[in-house]
């Protein structure tokens, strides 16, 4: 029985590799869920699926981070050579305490919830200014219109990088994150195109920032802390690129996805229309409805752990399937149903524990003032096309969603 289940998790997270399955991984999820809230591939890495203990595991820190082990695994033995593997795989986003502590510790100062509360007019006005570039009678891509600006505008100005360069690094961000769905030859050729150019771009920037500092991240990072803590050259510019990447990546996808769900919904579009006070809530259950992380994979057991009422023994490798715990009936009754006025269990779109997304407070509030005044702007919002789902599961997305907005309401 066991290797049958085996088996059948191995097979379920192959047709996840797929365009169906990467474009609606709901289905499937639900099959591994009815296997029990976790289950070993025939491989022996724990597949987990159920909230709870999800939930417990993200927040481990006993779990320790080891993306070395399935880079070799896949014939990248040789992975500080690539600089798409390198840029990616020596960030904050896998480095184990204490690095990652010192490396967080110098960053948060960044997103505390004053600073990102400091925000709320600027982003207002970006959203202003996008309505009014939206609004027409002919079909315009949500994606590249307001979903991509948005964020790309807000981290941007955040971290100093001139709004005249920005528009460049959507096509050069989405080849350098494909590494986290796909290894193979031409998938991490890409990356490391993107990522030398990424690099490039950072490095003579920090250089300008050095000279002439001003007010942004960027310009912070760059010079030593109080305490005399500082990033060497090559943690800058993987700390910049992994800021300015997550900054606006996933927050296109929540935009995008959210959209999406509350037009295949126009009964709760209409709720958040009419009752725009529900925004808090309304983003919590758009990001547990259709998350745009759906996996966190590279957790590994260092020696025998007790977690969760599990024991993991030495080596055990372990990936969490958000976008699965999200939809937990255990936790969320009628998970597949979306109801912005949800109250429960925060969905787990941000990871946990000391990796939880060091961005989170910046995407909420985002959304919160993004999905209420699209809205509101618009009441006659519909879909023009069929959207296209962004290649991929690790970061789940659109790269169009078509839209015929029609004139704007005041």
């Amino acid at each position: 029985m066991t290797t049958k289940i085996a088996n059948t998790v191995g097979a379920l997270m192959s047709a996840l590799t797929t365009p169906a399955g990467q474009a609606d991984p709901y289905p499937r999820y639900r099959e591994l869920r009815e296997l029990g809230p976790a289950a070993h591939t025939p491989d022996g890495t724990l597949v987990v699926s159920g909230y709870r203990l999800a939930a417990t595991l993200a927040r481990d820190h006993r779990l320790l981070k080891r993306p070395e082990h399935g880079l070799a695994a896949a014939g990248f033995a040789d992975w500080r050579e690539h600089p798409g593997l390198r840029l990616m795989f020596t960030s904050m986003l896998v480095r184990n305490p204490p690095d990652h502590t010192r490396l967080r510790r110098l960053v948060s100062g960044a997103f505390t919830a004053r600073r990102v509360a400091g925000l709320r007019r600027a982003i207002a006005r970006t959203v202003d200014r996008l309505l009014g570039e939206l609004a027409g009678p002919d079909p315009v891509d949500f994606v590249d219109a307001f979903a991509f600006p948005l964020p790309v505008t807000v981290i941007g100005e955040l971290l100093g990088v001139p709004d005249t360069d920005r528009l460049r690094f959507q096509p050069l961000v989405r080849d350098w994150a494909g590494v986290l769905d796909r290894l193979d030859g031409p998938g991490v050729a890409r990356a490391d195109d993107a990522a030398t150019e990424i690099s490039e771009y950072l490095r003579d920037l920090a250089a300008r920032r050095r000279r002439e500092p001003r007010d942004d991240l960027l310009s912070a990072l760059v010079v030593p802390a109080a305490d005399g803590a500082f990033l060497d050259d090559d943690e800058l510019i993987t700390m910049a690129a992994l800021l300015f990447a997550a900054g606006f990546e996933t927050t296109t996808g929540l935009l995008a996805n959210g959209l999406a769900a509350l037009l295949e919904h126009p009964d709760q579009a209409a709720l958040l229309r009419e009752n725009p006070e529900l925004a808090g809530t309304a983003t919590e259950e758009l990001l547990r409805y259709d998350s745009p992380v759906q996996l966190l994979t590279s957790r590994t057991a260092p020696e025998e752990l007790h977690s969760g009422g599990l024991t993991l023994p030495a080596g055990q490798r372990v990936v969490l399937l958000l976008g699965a715990a999200n939809r937990d009936p255990e936790v969320f009754a009628e998970p597949d149903v979306l109801r912005l006025d949800r109250e429960g269990e925060p969905p787990l779109s941000f990871g946990g524990g000391v990796h939880y997304c060091l961005g989170a407070p910046l995407a909420r509030l985002e959304a919160q003032l993004a999905f209420p005044a699209l809205l509101r702007a618009f009441p006659a919002l519909t879909q023009a096309g069929p959207a296209v789902a962004r290649k991929g599961l690790a970061l789940h997305g659109l790269t169009a969603l078509p839209v015929t907005t029609g004139p704007r309401s005041r």
